[in-house]
């Protein structure tokens, strides 16, 4: 592998460092190159080129924004001995502990500055005349990205659609239960599922909902601080709505009411915000159970039966 990332890196020094990391998913480990300090994270599973195309495509958009700092992604290099790594700036980074406010701010920066863009477009097009200038890239306007990404190894359907409600029924919360279905041939979540579907609409009435780019896998581990500030790392991003990206926080805990209170003062709760969180979360306690096994099932069909009360 060092011999592979030397060629791919134009690097002939690479000295591991010690700086070791990882979670459930990769392990990752420090180098120090030629052209200064990299942080490689290793998957050897057969999904790792999808994973990290995916999470370098994140980083990328997240970067664009220039809200929230997130580690400059430098380059995907598959291994001759199957698997794949991700080359990534390296940060020096602890736990998230003095820039928990601001981190809520920049997260509310980073869900409301599409809209941003949206407005400004809008504005430019009002304006009378050929002289208006065109915004550089154009807001996106529907719900999905570019590519697929995973939140953790299991892939997400990111395809573009138009409606909120239809993406998150069937390209999350449908997908996760197709594959429960396929694992463990759940009856009751089988039959929970078919009513809770029919009334997803309900939750989100009177409810406006504008494209936001999210990280998408924002709980405490996936968080930290530099020196200057606080950083999120390992996205699985897609533009939805900027609610969900509070639901796997809430569940994990690792944020302080400054963060909440920071987030709201930008991007205040809308009606029925509890019970949306909810439905969020289901989402990620599906992804759990397909991920780690049944100890995630009692939550999923508890969150199912509470929402059809």
């Amino acid at each position: 592998m060092e011999a592979k990332l030397k060629k791919e890196l134009g690097t002939t020094m690479l000295k591991s460092t010690g700086h070791a990391g990882g979670g459930c998913i990769s392990e990752g480990q420090s180098y120090d190159t030629d052209h200064g300090r990299v942080f490689v994270k290793i998957n050897h599973k057969s999904e790792a080129k999808l994973m990290f195309d995916g999470e370098m495509a994140s980083l990328e958009a997240i970067l664009k924004t220039e809200t929230v700092k997130v580690p400059k992604p430098m380059k995907v290099i598959e291994l001759d001995t199957g698997g794949c790594v991700f080359v990534m700036e390296h940060l020096d980074m602890k736990s998230l502990n003095k820039y928990s406010k601001q981190l809520g701010e920049q997260l509310a920066d980073l869900h409301v500055h599409n809209k941003r863009r949206m407005e400004k477009q809008n504005k430019e097009q009002q304006t009378v005349g050929n002289g208006a200038r065109q915004t550089e890239t154009a807001p996106v306007e529907k719900y999905g990205f570019g590519v697929n990404t995973c939140c953790g190894y299991i892939a997400q359907e990111n395809k573009w659609q138009s409606d909120w409600v239809l993406f998150y029924s069937q390209q999350r919360l449908q997908h996760q239960l197709n594959l429960v279905e396929k694992s463990y041939g759940d009856r009751e979540a089988r039959e929970l599922w078919a009513k809770l579907q029919l009334k997803i609409p309900e939750f989100f009435t009177n409810v406006e909902i504008v494209p936001a780019l999210l990280h998408g896998d924002l709980w405490g581990g996936n968080t930290a601080e530099c020196a200057d500030g606080p950083v999120i790392f390992d996205p699985a991003s897609f533009y939805g709505h900027s609610e969900f990206e509070l639901a796997i926080a809430g569940m994990f805990g690792g944020f302080n009411s400054s963060f909440y209170s920071a987030y709201h003062d930008k991007i205040p709760q809308a009606p029925g915000f509890e019970q949306r969180s909810q439905l969020y979360q289901l989402f990620h306690y599906l992804n759990h159970w397909n991920h780690f096994g049944g100890g995630y099932r009692g939550s999923s069909i508890r969150i199912m039966k509470n929402l059809l009360k």
